[in-house]
């Protein structure tokens, strides 16, 4: 479990000055994988009930500069947070009910795939979304 301490040490890892804002929405990105903006803004108030959306909106776009949260945008979805951060792992969405969850890396280290023309690009990151029905609602489709 992460603690309030390692967000604040984080924070300072990254040069970023440490304020309750930063720190709640940290908590609130670790403690809700996947969650969009509107779920942050809910989990962040529960501890500052006073704080804007544009200050939490603020903060995630900071912590996703320096790499401490990672925002991603699979199709059809809004963006979405993440605090899985410094590997190259994929998204399996859900098809009915939205739900997301992390998929290794296929093969190697990133990027996992190899572009069959890069173009000139340094490319050091690929992005695969795999989609389907989640277990629930497969389940739920058969009854």
């Amino acid at each position: 479990m992460v603690t309030s301490l390692d967000f604040q040490q984080m924070l300072r890892g990254a040069a970023l000055r440490v304020t309750r804002p930063r720190v709640a929405v940290l908590n609130a990105v670790h403690a809700h994988p996947h969650a969009d903006t509107d779920s942050i803004i809910g989990a962040v108030r529960q501890d500052l009930p006073g704080v804007s959306r544009q200050a939490v909106y603020d903060v995630l776009h900071a912590l996703t500069a320096v790499r401490l949260v990672r925002r991603i945008e699979p199709p059809g979805s809004v963006a979405r947070y993440e605090s899985r951060v410094g590997d190259n792992h994929h998204h399996v969405v859900c098809r009915s009910c939205g739900v997301i969850a992390d998929v290794d890396c296929a093969v190697g280290e990133a990027p996992c795939l190899t572009a069959s023309d890069d173009s000139g690009f340094v490319i050091d990151e690929a992005e695969v979304v795999y989609r389907g029905l989640c277990p629930d609602c497969s389940t739920a489709g058969k009854s």
